[in-house]
């Protein structure tokens, strides 16, 4: 109790601060408009169903596309059965809004007691299901006193969160104690909830949802169409998710790339969208020739940089090229990288810089294999670019090893449906 008082007083002094960077306007962000009353609690009705919702809490995008697969699966086994997806993000919700009727989407509540109240009371859902590891104090302990049975999906606790939470147990009981069940992605995971106190039988090992990723052939299309564009025969290098301070490193390997590959292409995609901007003007002052993919110019041979400047079409991106370096896992430990198994599964070589923490199971499964590898600087990316280039079986080789690391780890939205429904 104690605990959750001092907690309350906190997120009352830094919710400003907060709902600042919220609803701060950025160029690609969609508008919060009138709606930015359900952070508060005031929600819209649900339209009258036969079922309680399902509500599953997805923060942002990201989460939004690992829930997608198990959101169609129990609309599969279960046609009649509403649900309703909680976002925090306005980027997400539009992500969301692609589902169409399959669900409704509403804002999630701020971690306020009375603003959880009143979603609750508007939405009454049958179950919390929340996607990773978003956890709320004040939203658990309100959705456990109102009997509504929680469960975290697709679960990730890495071996440096375990050890923060280890040295402050009582916080994280604050959390795990309205937790009804853990649905964990790996084994090492759910050995860390259990290591932290949880329950045995409330940790259950389902499987990486993102395992289940199926890219269906239209998304295939496009990325071949694109390849001929861009140039069936020369050397193309995708780096994905890329973040500040990354960048600059990424077009050092390319520079450097080019010496040995002139005609070499590298397909650029910053992670964050009002990053567009600055990064086709970086790439210009660095000297590059470089084409944005919204302006629709017809890339030339001597193009060296195309920067994917749209949202949701990084597999189709992925697909266009022949390697895949991951961002997020050049800058140090401040982003801990994002997650190999899209290239994977389109059958792509990848390479990772060493901070990938927060993939670290999936990761080592590749390394295992030899379907990825890990660079240190940009000088080690342009050498392991370099080689691959030099081999295509090798390429050929890494991808089909990639893809089988997929195939073997498919089954995790079946065992969850089992825990869920």
């Amino acid at each position: 109790m104690f605990y959750r008082a001092l907690y309350s007083c906190l997120l009352t002094l830094i919710a400003p601060f907060f709902l600042y960077g919220l609803y701060k306007k950025k160029e690609g962000k969609p508008a919060f408009g009138s709606r930015w009353k359900e952070h508060f609690g005031i929600t819209p009705t649900l339209p009258p169903s036969e079922t309680q919702p399902l509500w599953i809490h997805a923060v942002s995008v990201g989460e939004v596309i690992a829930a997608i697969p198990i959101i169609r699966a129990i609309k599969q086994q279960a046609p009649e059965q509403q649900i309703l997806v909680t976002t925090t993000t306005s980027t997400g919700a539009e992500q969301v809004n692609k589902l169409g009727d399959l669900v409704e989407h509403r804002y999630m509540p701020l971690d306020f007691g009375f603003s959880v109240k009143g979603f609750l009371k508007a939405t009454n859902p049958a179950q919390m299901l929340i996607m990773e590891t978003e956890l709320w104090p004040n939203t658990l302990n309100t959705v456990a006193k109102a009997n509504i049975p929680i469960t975290v999906m697709n679960a990730r606790l890495s071996e440096r969160s375990c050890q923060r939470y280890a040295k402050l147990k009582s916080i994280f009981h604050l959390l795990s104690d309205n937790l009804n069940q853990v649905l964990c992605q790996h084994e090492d995971d759910a050995e860390r909830f259990i290591r932290l106190g949880m329950s045995k039988g409330k940790v259950h090992v389902t499987g990486s949802v993102k395992f289940d990723i199926e890219v269906n052939t239209g998304i295939k299309e496009k990325g071949e169409e694109l390849r001929q564009q861009l140039g069936s025969e020369r050397p193309i290098w995708i780096a994905a998710s890329t973040h500040q301070g990354e960048d600059e490193q990424i077009l050092q390997a390319h520079q450097k790339l080019l010496k040995t590959s002139p005609d070499a292409l590298l397909i650029l995609v910053p992670r964050h969208p009002e990053r567009f901007k600055p990064m086709a003007a970086l790439c210009q002052n660095e000297g590059f020739r470089v084409i944005t993919r919204t302006s629709n110019m017809a890339i030339q041979s001597n193009t060296q940089v195309y920067l994917g400047d749209t949202m949701g079409e990084m597999l189709i991106l992925i697909q266009a090229a022949d390697i895949c370096f991951m961002g997020g896992s050049l800058i140090g430990n401040k982003v801990g990288g994002h997650n190999l198994l899209e290239p994977a599964a389109l059958g792509k070589p990848t390479i990772t810089g060493p901070s990938y923490f927060n993939f670290a199971d999936i990761t080592k499964q590749l390394l295992d294999v030899n379907a990825t590898s890990v660079c240190q600087n940009s000088d080690e990316l342009t050498g392991q670019l370099h080689e691959l280039f030099e081999n295509p079986d090798q390429i050929k080789q890494q991808g089909k090893s990639a893809l089988a690391v997929v195939e073997q780890n498919k089954g995790a939205i079946a065992n969850t449906l089992t825990f869920i429904l």
